[in-house]
């Protein structure tokens, strides 16, 4: 422990699991200049207490590390997360079209209503997506654009009407309109086999002006917050431009208003053009230039586009084009020589051996050891390929993509094939540097406390037993996979990931224990206290005393965001407003008259509706005292 006097900031009185093989607990921490300074004992750290530090007891609360999320698309997703109705962790799609039809009501022309991925039909109870007659019915005059997973997006008559979509729309290359008798189009997108129809057509929409984009990356970055996460590596994305797109992280990099640490990858644009982009890119950008809150990382997810093997598994493996190895090595020659590492997008072994060919060559010119290149998804990599992979020095970075899609892999390939896809107990084994995250936005949700169970139960989002329990990872090898993994997929190790002296000041302290909690509670688990370089970006709970810097109201006016906040919809839970209304009518209570049911908590009763699943309350409602009063 380095004793450094008056510490600007001492958490106190926890369960601290600082993930350092050296120091593994301890019950508090000094945080100076946004790094850690002191972590040990209550007694050893509060020696260092200066006048002007301020001390938080955490009342025996377990304290981790910050998350960092291996392959988010936070650039992207900040720049729209205003204007998406996020369907994420809804349990029914009763409750999801009741959403719905709410945003519909304080949506003005010409703005669509988006709910842009990041959920799965299996995780409603119902097992299915709306029709398009549903969504008509809801929304017969607003623009909807849903988009599920990568396969396929339905938009109602007024969507089609916004984009244009007619009899005489020609078939798009990768992907097919759905038309009816009369040729019509329908309002269901298919991707096959890749997303570019679904991509083109959401790009149609209205933008937000920047300033709202702005406003909008705040929120976005205060609800990844708000679940833990404290760092990100951007793996770029579709339609996203560089530097255009990037301007709005910028800013609020500038004014110091960044809340979420962020490694950035260039991702190309322009189909058979990749090569001059990143000739250009490498010419006009340095690798690792920026700082510890912004910083560049290298060049993918997507370096030519005939290597992307969409992971639709409702549709058959794709083969990639003959003239894929050929643009690819072009590509891998100018980033190995520049020293640029690089993330490549594969989901089938088939790609990930043929780009392994293409590297092998590349490296027989230009070592490519030490440039922290690796593979993006790799859902069914071979024990080859993962040799091959660590002869030439690269890493695995796995997302929970199976946790959204397992149902549709097992359909076509059977739970045989599902029960090591992808093999992270065995990349583990055999010492590759593997990591973890989600492919949010649009694939998966921004949920990492689903993605961690998924890790270690083996469930999908929609209850199947997809992993067996001998191929699923204990909870600190999964929260390991989640901090300490991530640092050599952006070349920070030693600077996060653990808490330990040195290194950034990045912890969170989670609503329960999710080291002992049931394996069932942790993908419900939030962050109660989320802190970035020593600094509270988002408090709750017991420390909601702290949370004295949050961003001003969502813009526009009638963003999803302003109602429904994010994951599971959190802004808007009837059962547990109802009982905040219950405590705050009842609590000043003075009436001379005590229900026998419920005493002086007349609200209950008077919030009960029947018919209702306990019977006390439907009982209660129709013949108790409360109802005198």
């Amino acid at each position: 422990m380095s004793a450094v006097a008056h510490p600007d900031l001492i958490l106190r009185g926890g369960l601290v699991t600082t993930l350092d093989p050296s120091n593994p607990a301890a019950s508090a921490v000094a945080i100076t200049d946004g790094a850690f300074t002191a972590v040990g004992s209550d007694r050893e750290v509060m020696a260092l207490a200066g006048p002007q530090t301020r001390v938080v007891d955490l009342k025996g609360r377990r304290v981790l590390p910050g998350l960092i999320d291996n392959h988010l698309h936070l650039i992207r997703g900040g720049l729209n997360f205003n204007m998406e109705l996020r369907w994420d962790g809804v349990r029914s799609l009763a409750d999801a079209m009741a959403m719905l039809k709410r945003q519909v009501a304080v949506t003005p022309p010409p703005q669509w209503v988006r709910v842009v991925g990041g959920f799965t039909e299996h995780q409603f109870a119902e097992k299915r997506l709306p029709t398009l007659e549903e969504l008509n019915a809801v929304a017969p005059d607003t623009p909807v654009f849903l988009l599920h997973l990568y396969d396929r997006a339905l938009l109602n008559a007024a969507a089609l009407r916004a984009v244009g979509y007619t009899r005489d729309t020609p078939e798009p290359p990768g992907g097919s309109i759905l038309r009816d008798a009369a040729g019509n189009p329908t309002g269901l997108l298919l991707a096959k086999p890749n997303a570019a129809i679904l991509y083109a057509t959401l790009a149609k929409g209205p933008k937000l002006p920047f300033e709202y984009q702005v406003n909008s990356t705040r929120h976005f970055m205060r609800e990844l917050n708000r679940l833990g996460v404290t760092g990100a590596i951007d793996a770029g994305g579709g339609f996203q431009n560089y530097p255009e797109d990037y301007r709005v992280v910028q800013t609020l990099a500038e004014a110091g208003q960044l809340t979420v640490r962020l490694a950035y990858n260039l991702f190309t644009q322009k189909p058979k053009a990749e090569k001059e982009d990143f000739l250009a890119w490498t010419t006009s950008s340095r690798y690792k230039q920026g700082d510890d809150y912004f910083r560049h990382n290298g060049a993918g997810e997507m370096l030519v586009f005939s290597a992307a093997d969409f992971e639709d598994f409702r549709q058959p493996r794709p083969d990639m084009a003959p003239e894929m190895e050929g643009e690819l090595e072009g590509v891998v020659r100018v980033l190995a020589e520049n020293r640029w590492p690089w993330r490549l997008h594969a989901t089938y072994d088939e790609t990930i051996s043929r780009a392994l060919d293409v590297f092998e060559r590349v490296n027989q010119d230009i070592p490519l050891q030490g440039l922290n290149w690796f593979f993006d998804h790799a859902e069914t990599i071979s024990e080859a390929s993962i040799d091959r992979i660590a002869a030439l020095g690269g890493g695995i970075a796995i997302q929970h993509r199976m946790a959204y899609q397992g149902e549709y892999f097992v359909e076509r390939y059977g739970h045989g094939a599902a029960a090591a896809t992808p093999p992270v107990a065995r990349m583990l084994e055999k010492g590759v540097p593997v990591s973890a995250g989600t492919d949010a936005t649009r694939v998966a949700s921004y949920n990492p406390w689903v993605a961690i169970s998924w890790l270690v139960t083996g469930r999908t989002v929609g209850g199947m037993q997809l992993t067996p329990r001998r191929n699923c990872l204990d909870r600190e090898t999964a929260l390991r996979m989640w901090t300490e993994k991530v640092t050599w997929f952006s070349n920070e190790e030693g600077r996060k990931g653990h808490i330990q002296v040195g290194q950034l000041a990045d912890l969170i302290v989670p609503d329960r224990d999710v080291l002992a909690c049931a394996e069932a509670e942790i993908a419900d688990t939030v962050s109660d206290l989320t802190v970035v370089g020593g600094k509270v970006v988002y408090a709750a709970g017991l420390f909601a005393a702290l949370d004295e810097t949050p961003p001003p109201p969502a813009m526009p006016d009638w963003s999803p965001v302003r109602t429904f906040k994010g994951y599971g919809a959190w802004g808007e839970r009837p059962v547990q407003a109802e009982a905040v209304v219950a405590r705050e009518a009842s609590a000043p209570c003075g009436c001379a008259m005590s229900c026998g049911l419920h005493g002086h908590a007349h609200a209950t009763a008077w919030s009960s509706q029947a018919p209702v699943s306990d019977l006390k309350s439907f009982w209660g409602a129709l013949g108790c005292a409360c109802w005198a009063v």
